[in-house]
């Protein structure tokens, strides 16, 4: 039987998380006790940590050993439950503290660490890697040994769970590999349930594949053979148990939280050279679009040392910064979707479980026993197998057929983010490119600007070369379909100061139908880079305040196209007719209090998207497709209907346009009264900034749409926004203090202090913080001081 809301249920909703509390945190409470001038063993000399009224540290430091071990510090002191429980999910130690009930997702999370030689994977990163990590380890410790005997320095979650954090080991920092952002695997899998049940080109209205690409089932693997067709959750448990976050539910159930695809977390960030801004200087924005959590999945940080002045956001709990400036150059992220992961089928030994058919012969997986410790109870034996290929995520007992995971984050040198290091003290366009040589994960769009007045994009990231296969399905594991190395980086593109005065980045497909076969066909719709380009194309003299505006835009492409094709359409239906009006003038405004929205968006997710697959494929697979992947291809089918429809696809076209349209009138009516008037967007559309123990800030109003560039993803079901930018920075590159950022909740990660929700009532409002650099605007702005000494 195939489950209605299959994909719904599957790569987006899951299990619900279970709150423990329902307290809205506030800021204003008091702060955690710090320790204002601590002696810090290894410390080499003193070093200043100023956190400004906004919270962000700046950290001086005489060199830099010092500083890495400072940011540790100060990350520990903002974000030490948040980091600790990072590591005990990314490494498999989560049972030790939180009970028997965590030992599945421990045991899940240890087939994913980085397995390789520490020599090779410290080298592939460069010189300073190995330092910064131990230093940086070295002052999270620090901290932790400084509040040891202070009950009250201990943020509430350590004392709500009954556990205190643990020491750091550098290695710690680069093992960790299940938050690399791979884009495929669940298209992978999707698409072969599709080729079971329909056929493999049915997944495009889930995922378009760009470059005129169709999908083939490779020869040698049986889509209906895939197990769990009617719960894939049963499948890819273990998949998702590995890279998921931890929740610490109240009735004690580890909860599957769904299988987001990386691509419903995207970025935006743009270029603009200086002969198109009003400053006569570059501007440079980036707000990536991650998971609404509490803290942020960013943090923000100034480094300061000889040689090094750098200042941005990245992984709390990795050295340096990811996305910023260092007072020469400035860069900005999106995802750029290489396919960096393949899913294979072994055929089992029917004598020795333990072997897989590969060429003429059997090879014996190689297995692993760990012990996973458990708190109150005896530690359980892990066992873990891994092929030549990677780990062994399901056996089929019952078709003698097992399943592993290929993944590039198994490779030396692409634990997510780390190889930024390399990138904050480049000083040219150059030294950026030999920087992004050796990016690992995940893959990404680096846009780029200098005081020189140049601008630029280099994307990185490490692409397996396939032989005789695209990626797109999973394939027998006998050596028929294997990677023969990776591609060269230097064939990447890029651009350096185009004569358009600006480039942009969206997740978009932005490299060639030829490229497309060496990275990837999967891409996010283009609507998102559509809007930003067309709103910095028709401005010749941008401001940061323009960019500012154009990160919180909120004009949906696609809702402005679907409107345009009501504007001819009549209905003698009531409500029909009430929902033509209401959108035939719609500018396409996804804001929070517009009526229209409130009518479109669940309209196009909950109405048109299935009536569209129901006349193009099938009604069966109309209740298995969900639109908020992509929905391109639904898009491209409505604004021309004929090669799908034939000549009166126009016709069918409207009709299908008038059903929907007047289902989805009735279930807003439902949801929001008869009254249209009072209907607003924000009303089902809601924000919540989530703490992994369940306690969290909202629900808030919300506007936005997947495909504005005031991005936000939400559950289709549910109306939940699922991700958008809570991190956003806008640069002007030369005038650094000019620059402005927001961080939404706030800083820091524990709820009794300032700057745990302060930033929020700006983030609502779309505003900003100015982003210091320079030490005097820094002591100027300075609420808060830290001497750490020898």
């Amino acid at each position: 039987m195939r489950p209605k809301g299959l994909l719904a249920a599957t790569l987006l909703t899951g299990v619900a998380l279970i709150a423990t509390t329902l307290t809205t945190m506030t800021a204003g409470a008091a702060p955690a006790p710090h320790h204002r001038s601590p002696k810090i063993s290894g410390l080499r000399e003193p070093v200043r940590i100023l956190r400004d009224t906004w919270g962000v540290p700046h950290i001086y430091a005489k060199n830099t050993e010092d500083l890495f071990l400072a940011q540790g510090y100060a990350v520990a002191q903002d974000r030490l439950f948040q980091i600790d429980l990072w590591r005990r999910r990314g490494l498999g130690r989560l049972s030790e503290v939180l009970g028997e009930k965590y030992v599945k997702q421990d045991r899940a999370a240890r087939l994913f660490l980085y397995r390789g030689d520490m020599d090779e994977e410290w080298a592939s990163y460069g010189p300073e890697t190995k330092m910064a990590a131990t230093r940086f380890t070295e002052g999270i410790n620090a901290y932790i040994d400084v509040i040891k005997d202070d009950p009250d320095a201990l943020p509430k979650e350590f004392r709500d769970l009954g556990y205190t954090p643990a020491k750091w080991k550098p290695e710690d920092v680069v093992r960790i590999r299940s938050h690399a952002l791979a884009n495929n695997f669940y298209h992978e899998v999707s698409r072969s349930y599709m080729s079971c049940w329909a056929d493999p080109d049915a997944h495009k209205f889930q995922q378009k594949l760009e470059a005129g690409k169709s999908a083939k089932v490779p020869e040698g693997f049986e889509p209906c053979a895939l197990p769990h067709q009617d719960d894939p959750l049963d499948f890819l448990e273990t998949y998702v148990l590995g890279t998921q976050p931890v929740t610490i539910n109240e009735d004690g159930e580890v909860g599957l939280l769904g299988m987001k695809p990386g691509s419903s977390e995207g970025s935006n960030s743009w270029a603009i050279a200086p002969e198109r801004t009003s400053t006569g200087r570059p501007i440079l924005a980036g707000d990536p679009h991650r998971a609404m959590s509490a803290p942020s999945l960013r943090y923000i940080t100034h480094l300061s040392a000889p040689g090094l002045d750098v200042i941005g956001a990245g992984e709390p709990a990795l050295p340096g910064v990811s996305m910023g400036h260092n007072g020469k150059i400035a860069f900005g992220l999106t995802i750029f979707t290489i396919d960096q992961e393949d899913l294979y089928v072994y055929e089992l030994d029917p004598d020795d479980p333990t072997r897989y058919r590969y060429g003429d012969g059997w090879e014996k997986m190689r297995t692993e026993e760990e012990k996973v410790e458990v708190k109150g109870a005896e530690s359980h034996e892990a066992e873990l197998r891994f092929t030549r290929h990677g780990p062994v995520i399901f056996t089929d007992t019952d078709r003698n057929l097992a399943y592993a995971v290929r993944s590039v984050w198994l490779e030396p040198g692409t634990s997510p983010y780390y190889r930024s290091m390399r990138l904050m003290r480049a000083q040219n366009f150059a030294e950026f490119q030999e920087g992004m040589r050796g990016w690992g994960t995940p893959p990404l769009n680096f846009t780029y600007a200098d005081t020189d007045g140049n601008i630029g994009w280099q994307p990185g990231g490490l692409t397996p070369k396939r032989v005789g296969y695209d990626g797109l399905m999973p394939v027998p594991g006998d050596g028929r379909y294997e990677w023969d190395g990776f591609v060269d980086p230097g064939n990447l593109p890029s651009v350096y100061n185009p004569k358009s005065g600006f480039f942009a980045t969206a997740n978009e497909f932005n490299i060639s139908d030829e490229q497309a076969a060496v990275y990837g066909y999967e891409w996010q719709p283009p609507y998102r880079h559509e809007r930003i380009s067309e709103v910095l194309s028709a401005n010749r003299c941008s401001s940061l305040e323009d960019s500012m505006a154009l990160q919180n835009d909120q004009v949906s492409i696609p809702a402005r196209r679907i409107a345009a094709l009501l504007r001819g359409l009549e209905s003698d239906d009531p409500q029909t007719a009430a929902a033509l009006k209401l959108l035939r003038s719609w500018d396409g405004t996804v804001g929070e209090d517009s009526p229209q929205a409130a009518l479109f968006e669940p309209w196009f997710m909950r109405h048109l998207g299935p009536a569209v697959v129901a006349e193009a494929v099938s009604e069966q697979m109309a209740e298995i497709i969900v639109f908020a992947d992509s929905g391109a291809t639904m898009i491209d089918l409505l604004q021309d209907p004929e090669p799908w429809f034939g000549a009166d696809g126009e016709a069918v076209r409207d009709r299908i346009l008038l059903s929907s349209l007047k289902s989805a009138y009735a279930d807003v009516s439902d949801r929001l009264g008869s009254d249209t008037s009072t209907w607003k967007w924000g009303d089902i559309q809601q924000t919540t900034f989530t703490n992994p123990t369940g306690e969290h800030l909202g629900p808030f109003p919300r506007g936005g749409s997947p495909h504005t560039v005031n991005a936000s993803n939400y559950n289709w079901e549910t109306f939940e926004q699922t991700s958008g930018a809570s991190f956003k920075m806008v640069l002007d590159v030369g005038n650094w203090d000019a620059s402005r950022a927001i961080n939404a909740p706030g800083q820091s990660g524990d709820p009794s202090s300032p700057h745990y929700a302060d930033l929020l009532p700006a983030w609502r409002k779309g505003e900003y913080f100015p982003l210091l650099y320079s030490r005097d605007a820094v002591e100027r702005n300075t609420a808060s001081t830290t001497h750490l000494r020898p």
